[in-house]
């Protein structure tokens, strides 16, 4: 076997992207080192060149410059109106999305790719409105200078001094079709500063005076090289990949903490370029401590905003639990194959009884083989000072008052206790174990670590006081008490510390084991949901659940006459703010373009809910809608979501390829109908066709010399087979039209005497000695039916009866009223059916494994078509033996009540 065989699933997979990439527009980046390289210029030339050619070209929005020839280039191109919004008393000018995806041209120029669009624009950053136009179809030319790389942020900062806050992730670098290097000496852009054409003469003395020093423009030139060469290889490495079948993983596996820390930014950035460098996997993790949810909500807004930045960089989000944060990390990075740790460097304050070994040292010794990276900052200390000072100040809304209460009852008990023990003649030993006792309780039922230290304290100031000499007083006499009091102090504060720990444990145990049991118990209830309402309304009271907010969950595009499901968590709840026509259309661009939007993202961050599609591979099932207001969801709660509406997508995945089955399925049946209706046509067909053509060319060849009798009996062959063929055709046309549903029922009441004397009439002529007998239990009797319809039921199972049974058999007809209902029974004195056959009989085509008596063919259809014109009725129609000999057919029609009509009309 050829080693070298390309794999089948990565070319189909590279065949469905290179389709999915046609049907999109292209991004051309013209990337530059500095404001005033030629950015714009280069852009609108190359644009110009491209409407010469006969591209349709439109300047979505262009960054006004000083260079009047820059703004020449404009000439002759067509410039689309600008969107206008109010801010503070003045106009912000913006480019108009949805007027660019009106005007839909073929090529669109949008100047400052990392621009920040004001509030009211439909997405927070201009990059992600590109990203909606390339997917629409739309070409786009577009300008970015290299200190808007997220990654390379602070590298620029460090240079320059200046923190850039316009960012672009480096994926939407990456990604880019083409990017195009437009590049100048540094002393000539200075040259071009002085001159006026990149700012005006006021601002251009300020810009050279701080950001535009040679020494700055050549770093961030060569910084520009660089990145635009790791472009350019990855691009050839991506390529190589797609051309032969091998692999490029090189196990590098490069893992980054997270934190609240202000600087971890700068250490997912440099881990980030560390995972680029290697071509490794990139993961961030968190450890979410014991009280984490406690945390302060600048804090917990800064670790969602670093993580959001590591998964925009690329990076795998994973939250983990625990109160060792080493360990966790250390356990992690062994299971998951981590080959580097990238961590903030950390400082680490001497404390009493402990060791000052700081985190970096603590991994290490967890993890010595692994590589562990320290990347230097100037503002942890800082931060780390400032966090310990407001631990030391108690949070907010904590009740001091009834903690205090319940600290001094328990030591009072405590001390009474102590009393009695030392009355009943007990040692100091075992009034030490009751303090000790007490300081236990109270760390269990306080909440804040300073009422551990203010126990102990208390507990040995008490012992001190009441039963060690002099009493009542905090002399001591014998110095060995110190030791005692020591040892007190100690064990009890040392037992309260570990107990308060093992009830964090318990609590954040409770807390995950709640939210996996969710989990679980949503993937069991998906697996037993049949239907996409099942579905549905499933996934969200899960949510409701977990989250404990209000939910909508759209079962299908919002606003396009889909209703959305709603599941409040409490009666009086702000539910109906989520179905406001803003937010549905931000449910509706969320299920349109297969993204998360509303609040708490980039997209649309002004609204209540936050918008998630229920998606899989492929496919966009639905949107869930979360009511949010101000407020954000917590980064382990965002992955078991995340995790529940995968599973969603995937039951909605299986109903719909069960439907799909089911269609296909049908479509087999419908196909099999068919040809077995051409093959039973083609077959049955040819003998009264033949037939009727032998005995008209007889007729018209020899019928001077035929005899009257001989006449009329061709003539009655004719005519039969011809009866036959219309029946024939009756039968295939309803058959049609129930297989297709578009067989209406005129349902009115009819005499059913009538009905069956007008189906008899059709088939009197085949009788051939057989005998028919008609017997109503009421001659008025009268039901609900499709008189038409119910003559076909009729006259099939009669003609069945006649073919099967042999010359002088008796055909039986007789009807009954019970109550609200009307049996109809035509029954013969043939052979009979099998046991084994009777259901058979309806299956369409199916005649038999024996000759009817007569010889005369049969299609199969008759008695199928009767079941069915009979369930269409809302009645049943079986086959049954009848006694002592012979077959019976039985159906049951709705009674119209003739007395009631009659009454009725009296009145």
């Amino acid at each position: 076997m050829d080693e070298n065989r390309p794999n089948p699933d990565k070319l189909l997979e590279q065949v469905k992207e290179e389709e999915a990439r046609e049907n999109q527009g292209k991004l051309k980046i013209f990337f530059g080192y500095a404001a005033g390289v030629g950015k714009t210029y280069a852009m609108l030339e190359a644009a110009r060149q491209a409407a010469e050619s006969g591209i349709d070209v439109a300047a979505g929005y262009i960054e006004p410059h000083a260079r009047p020839e820059t703004m020449a280039l404009l000439n002759g191109l067509e410039q689309l109106p600008v969107l206008e919004l109010p801010y503070k008393n003045i106009l912000l000018k913006e480019f108009d999305l949805d007027g660019a995806l009106c005007r839909h041209p073929q090529l669109l120029l949008v100047d400052e790719l990392a621009h920040t669009n004001a509030a009211g624009c439909r997405h927070t950053k201009r990059y992600q409105d590109i990203q909606e136009l390339l997917k629409a179809g739309i070409s786009v030319y577009t300008t970015v200078n290299v200190q808007h790389l997220e990654s390379l942020n602070d590298i620029v900062a460090s240079i320059t001094g200046i923190t850039v806050q316009e960012r672009i992730p480096d994926f939407v670098f990456d990604r880019a079709d083409q990017v195009e290097l437009v590049d100048i000496e540094p002393q000539e852009l200075l040259e071009r500063l002085k001159e006026g054409k990149v700012y005006r003469p006021g601002q251009a003395d300020n810009a050279m005076d701080h950001f535009f020093t040679i020494d700055n423009l050549t770093a961030l030139r060569e910084i520009a090289l660089r990145r635009t060469a790791d472009r350019v290889n990855r691009v050839t490495e991506r390529n190589r990949e797609q051309n032969r079948d091998s692999e490029y993983y090189t196990g590098e596996h490069i893992l980054v903490c997270l934190s609240s820390s202000p600087s971890n930014a700068k250490v997912i950035r440099a881990a980030a370029r560390m995972a680029n460098a290697f071509r490794a996997r990139f993961t961030a993790v968190h450890v979410e401590m014991p009280g984490g949810e406690g945390m302060a909500e600048e804090d917990a807004l800064r670790l969602r905003m670093n993580q959001r930045l590591a998964e925009q960089l690329g990076a795998r989000a994973v939250t983990l639990y625990g109160g060792d944060i080493t360990r966790q990390i250390a356990e992690y990075a062994r299971i998951s194959g981590v080959s580097k740790i990238v961590l903030g460097r950390s400082y680490t304050k001497r404390r009493l009884f402990s060791q000052n070994v700081n985190f970096a040292d603590q991994l290490t010794a967890l993890v010595p083989k692994l590589e562990v990276y320290l990347i230097p900052d100037n503002y942890t200390q800082k931060y780390q000072r400032k966090k310990h000072l407001e631990r030391l100040i108690a949070a907010k809304g904590q009740n001091y008052l009834r903690d205090t209460l319940l600290m001094a009852a328990i030591l009072a008990a405590s001390t009474i206790l102590a009393y009695l023990f030392r009355l009943l003649g007990i040692d100091e030993a075992n009034i030490v174990t009751i303090y000790i006792l007490g300081v236990l309780l109270i760390a269990l039922i306080t909440e804040n670590q300073i009422y551990n230290i203010l126990a102990s304290v208390l507990s040995v100031a008490c012992f001190n006081i009441f039963f060690t000499y002099p009493y009542h007083s905090l002399r001591v006499s014998d110095p060995g008490y110190m030791i005692t009091f020591l040892i007190m102090f100690l064990a009890g504060f040392i037992t309260a510390f570990l107990a308060k720990r093992v009830k964090s444990y318990g609590r954040q145990a409770v807390k995950k084991a709640w939210r996996m049991e969710i989990l679980l118990d949503t993937s069991r209830k998906l697996q037993m949901a049949s239907g996409e309402a099942a579905i549905a309304e499933t996934v969200a009271e899960q949510l409701v659940k977990l989250l404990n907010r209000d939910v909508v969950y759209y079962a299908g595009e919002p606003g396009e006459g889909v209703r959305p499901y709603c599941f409040p968590r409490e009666k009086n709840s702000h539910i109906q703010e989520l179905l406001s026509p803003d937010e549905t259309a931000v449910a509706s661009w969320s299920f349109r373009n297969n993204k998360h939007a509303g609040a708490s993202t980039g997209t649309l961050p002004g609204a209540k809910g936050l918008y998630l599609a229920v998606r899989s591979a492929n496919a966009v099932y639905g949107v869930v809608g979360i009511c949010l207001g101000e407020g954000f969801l917590p980064a382990f709660d965002e992955s078991i979501l995340n995790a529940m509406l995968n599973e969603a997508a995937l039951a909605l995945e299986k109903e719909k390829s069960m439907e799909d089955r089911n269609q296909a399925r049908l479509r087999i049946k419908q196909e099999q109908l068919r040809s077995n209706l051409l093959r039973s046509i083609s077959h049955d067909l040819r003998t009264p066709l033949t037939s009727i053509s032998g005995n008209s060319g007889m007729l018209m060849d020899r019928g001077d010399s035929l005899s009257r009798e001989q006449k009329q009996k061709l003539y009655e062959d004719i005519y039969d087979d011809s009866v036959w063929l219309y029946n024939l055709v009756e039968n295939l046309l309803s058959v049609t039209k129930i297989e297709n549903g578009s067989m209406e029922l005129k349902l009115q009441p009819e005499l059913l005497e009538d009905v069956i004397d007008e189906a008899l009439n059709h088939i009197r002529r085949r009788l051939r000695g057989h005998k028919i007998q008609v017997r109503l239990e009421d001659e008025f009797l009268m039901a609900w039916m499709d008189a038409r319809l119910i003559m076909q039921v009729i006259m099939n199972i009669v003609d069945n009866a006649i073919k099967y049974t042999p010359e002088d058999s008796h055909i039986d007809i007789s009807a009954k009223k019970l109550g609200d209902r009307i049996y109809v029974n035509i029954a013969d004195d043939g052979q009979g059916i099998p046991d084994d056959r009777k259901e058979k009989v309806f299956d369409l085509f199916y005649t038999g494994e024996y000759q009817a008596a007569d010889g005369t063919r049969s299609m199969g259809v008759g008695l199928s078509l009767c079941r069915s014109i009979v369930e269409a009725h809302g009645g049943r129609l079986e086959v049954r033996d009848n006694v002592p000999r012979g077959t019976f057919f039985l159906f049951d029609l709705k009674a119209e009540d003739l007395g009631r009509d009659i009454s009725q009309a009296a009145l």
